[in-house]
């Protein structure tokens, strides 16, 4: 079947049918790719890329078999590992495990240990695999190291050359992209890369970031004034302060979590705030994550989380612990379009009182497809 046929089918496809024939195409992705891997442990055994011009595995399968170098490197493992240790190739074939988690695993699989190390890792996330590698072999704590980054050294420009070959060709301007370029690979110091937080034990991470004069020097404020509570100023007593406190006050302005909770008034009214007592008896109840329940299971969605009445407003749903949940941006999003259609009216706030205003939706309105899923 071409390409464009099986783009006509996916068109054609009811919702249902479409997600189980994505579950099948996975399936037999992963079939294929077991089936590969056999391949790639023969011709390894046998090494037989050396009569075909190469001088490794890795060249045979980037040059050859045309693999990406990532995805040449992780088959290649992923077949001498299973080499060993056949279970790999079962639990690949299942969808149980991936070649990334074969990968970070197989230097750390021994006879006695694979069996147990293997069935752990079902269905794991890189993170979690990472975690799991840390378990296996833990590494020591991270030094800790608070310094200045050197300044980039000023580079002078040279002027590029014409590509053109004729004697006369003129120079490239300074200021042109090609130069400016230039004048960046030159530099010795590199572009900060993002923040990278790393496992390095059971319980024990590394985090390393960079940032600027004045987030450093607060930080040095904060070790000055602390040096009565953590005389040895360590760093990482003073994140975990820092970070707590962080915690506490955004849970607070968003949840109203707090250990001395005042009495909440009864609105007279329909209202769509929603009382502190209410959203700080659902944070504790939906676990701080996102509580939508698909066919697959719940959402674990932890950021961008909002509150989401059941009942919409609009339609008079109210404020109470039992008609307000959790959700993620995204779902709480899905849930409207699934509720009001996908013509649905956002509100609009009055640009001369900061109220809100909006026209009530009549319940004829609501979408009789909606089927909201009971949290377990």
């Amino acid at each position: 079947m071409s390409m464009a046929t099986n783009a006509r089918v996916f068109r054609s496809m009811e919702d249902r049918a479409l997600l189980d024939a994505a579950k099948r195409q996975v399936i037999e992705e992963h079939f294929a790719t077991a089936v590969l891997l056999r391949a790639l442990m023969e011709i390894d055994t046998r090494r037989l890329y050396l009569g075909e011009g190469c001088p490794s595995m890795f060249s045979y399968c980037t040059q050859v078999l045309h693999l990406a170098e990532g995805a040449a490197y992780n088959r290649i493992e992923a077949a001498r590992a299973a080499r060993s240790y056949p279970l790999i190739l079962d639990l690949f074939e299942r969808g149980a495990i991936t070649l990334t988690t074969v990968r970070l695993l197989a230097p750390h699989l021994t006879a006695e240990n694979h069996v147990a190390v293997l069935q752990s890792a079902t269905h794991k996330s890189k993170r979690e695999i990472e975690e799991l590698v840390c378990v296996l072999k833990p590494r020591p704590d991270a030094p800790v190291v608070v310094r200045r980054l050197p300044a980039p050294r000023a580079v002078p420009v040279q002027p590029l050359a014409s590509v053109s070959s004729a004697p006369s060709a003129s120079r490239i301007d300074a200021t042109t992209p090609a130069a400016v370029e230039y004048r960046r690979e030159r530099c010795s110091v590199p572009e900060p890369s993002p923040a990278s937080i790393a496992p390095l034990a059971p319980e024990r991470y590394r985090v390393q970031l960079t940032v600027s004069r004045e987030t450093h020097d607060k930080f040095r404020r904060a070790q000055a004034l602390l040096r009565h509570v953590v005389p040895s100023g360590d760093a990482a007593e003073i994140f975990d302060r820092a970070v707590t406190l962080l915690v506490d006050q955004l849970e607070y302005q968003r949840f109203a979590q707090t250990e001395r909770a005042r009495a909440t008034k009864p609105s007279p009214e329909p209202s769509r705030h929603i009382p502190a007592a209410v959203r700080r008896a659902v944070w504790r109840r939906d676990g701080g994550c996102c509580a939508f329940v698909g066919t697959e299971g719940r959402c674990r969605e932890r950021a961008f989380l909002e509150l989401h009445h059941v009942e919409p407003y609009a339609v008079g749903g109210v404020a109470t612990e039992e008609n307000i949940e959790l959700r993620c941006r995204t779902h709480n999003a899905y849930e409207a379009r699934l509720f009001f259609g996908p013509d649905l009216v956002r509100e609009e706030r009055a640009w001369w009182a900061g109220s809100f205003r909006s026209e009530r939706v009549d319940r004829s309105l609501r979408n009789p497809r909606f089927e909201r899923v009971a949290v377990g």
